[in-house]
């Protein structure tokens, strides 16, 4: 079978071909931008790039079956052939890995609206140190497992990041729809995804709908201290399991601490001491992350008894690269990079990044990128969380064009607002202005110890590694 990948180098896609080469597939693809480290990984594999859209290239190429990244639109010129001939079969990239990945699988789809792919890659490594060999997909660049995706045995569990976001231009269900969870993992929910939900009921809607694909003898895993989760009901169809720091829930976090050495924490499952954990991994909401994987793979090898899963691998979990990754690290100068693009998700780093370098100086750029973080909709969860910082850097709005005024970011009501928190902050017309601003701002605090922390779900227009590049020589 011959498949064909239309956005073949986003990290969803390049690892989903990876998958159906493994399957036996052969498999040849096309992207915008051919670039590393997603294009490296494909060519070791001898799947064959190009770059750029051609109707002619993809009429010659004659594929079995197109696959359309959720990054095409109409107005590609290979979209819009495919559907003026109808030539070839098309799906989406959810509907294929149902069809020829997850089919007859034990899946373990981990949702939610933070930690989806630390949670997905812990799962996958606790897996593999329990001695079996899952199958993952993870929507990021894992250090552990060491690579983002894995066929694995037929026989044992699939690990697979469930993103509620659209499936393609012609599927707006979430992708998690697609993956026939044998046990979802429910971490948190809150609004996210401007572009594509209406407001947080509208959120609730479509975890309700996952919910309701899990089998009878399967199981849900919930944050059972999140109250928007609460809300979606009993969930009677199926086994549920409660995780949290609250009495209430049947595995409960307990005794969580974080000092410069790392983190520890305690895992309680019914009351019985399960595991006590020291790590390197930041925060409380890593340690939730840990909980909930080592629920769900602890279910899926051991149904009867989750704790038979051995958790002291965890000491050696590296995290996930471009989460709250330590760049630079020497005693006066701290970089870190992070994903971080909605509020709770920022709050949750600055604090953790507070307890763990007390004493620092907390410089955060922060980019809005993301099609939420770019409007209005959360302009006051992002002034409570940055004002968790010393000093602010505010990146310039992504595509503003695209909006209007009155719906889009507005850094200088946000700058307002820190400066009456004591808080400095500034803006810039441009990332490559700020990163001027940003050196001048470590440099007259360069007496005491500092951490720069940025904030962004794309690439801050390289100023992070120029950033970086700057404060080594330095």
């Amino acid at each position: 079978m011959r498949t064909y990948f239309m956005g073949i180098c986003g990290t969803a896609m390049g690892n989903a071909a990876l998958l159906a080469r493994a399957t036996g597939q052969e498999v040849s693809g096309a992207d915008a931008n051919i670039y590393p480290p997603m294009s490296t990984v494909l060519a070791e594999a001898g799947i064959t790039l190009r770059e750029g859209y051609d109707p002619a290239r993809l009429k010659e190429l004659a594929p079995d079956l197109v696959v359309i990244g959720n990054a095409m639109t109409r107005g590609n010129a290979e979209v819009e052939w495919l559907l003026d001939s109808r030539a070839f079969n098309c799906t989406s990239l959810p509907a294929f890995l149902a069809d020829f990945v997850l089919k007859g699988r034990r899946n373990l789809v981990i949702a939610g609206t933070h930690g989806k792919t630390t949670a997905t890659a812990l799962a996958a490594f606790l897996l593999r140190e329990n001695g079996c060999d899952p199958g993952y997909l993870i929507g990021g660049v894992p250090q552990d497992p060491p690579t983002g995706s894995h066929l694995g045995a037929a026989a044992d569990p699939f690990v697979i990041e469930g993103d509620e976001y659209d499936s393609a231009f012609f599927d707006k269900r979430s992708k998690f729809i697609h993956y026939t969870p044998h046990i979802a993992v429910l971490n948190n929910l809150e609004f996210d995804h401007a572009d594509i939900f209406r407001d947080l009921e509208d959120v609730k809607r479509t975890f309700s709908h996952l919910t309701r694909i899990v089998p009878r003898h399967g199981w849900i895993v919930l944050n059972g201290d999140d109250t928007n989760l609460a809300a979606l009901g009993p969930l009677g169809w199926t086994r549920v399991v409660r995780v949290g720091t609250g009495e209430k829930n049947d595995l409960r976090i307990a005794s969580f601490a974080e000092s410069a050495g790392g983190a520890t924490f305690r895992l309680f499952w019914k009351g019985t001491l399960w595991a006590e954990v020291e790590w390197t991994q930041p925060g409380l909401f890593n340690a939730r992350n840990a909980a909930m994987a080592a629920c769900a793979a602890g279910l899926a090898l051991f149904p009867d008894n989750p704790t038979r899963l051995k958790l002291d691998a965890l000491a050696r979990f590296r995290g996930v690269l471009r989460r709250q990754q330590l760049l630079v690290d020497t005693p006066l100068v701290k970089v870190i990079e992070d994903f971080g693009h909605h509020p709770t998700a920022i709050a949750a780093t600055l604090e953790s990044l507070r307890a763990r370098y007390a004493g620092h100086v907390i410089h955060a750029a922060f980019e809005p990128r993301s099609n939420t973080s770019r409007r209005k909709v959360m302009q006051t969860a992002f002034m409570r969380a940055l004002a968790l910082a010393d000093e602010v850097y505010l990146g310039a709005v992504a595509r503003a064009e695209q909006l209007k005024p009155e719906e889009r970011f507005d850094a200088e009501v946000l700058i307002q607002f820190l400066e009456s928190q004591g808080v400095r902050g500034c803006t810039a017309p441009s990332n490559t202005a700020l990163l001027e601003k940003i050196v001048a701002g470590t440099r007259a605090e360069a007496t005491r110890p500092q951490l720069v922390v940025f904030f962004t779900n794309g690439s801050f227009d390289g100023i992070i590694q120029k950033f970086v590049a700057t404060t080594k020589a330095r």
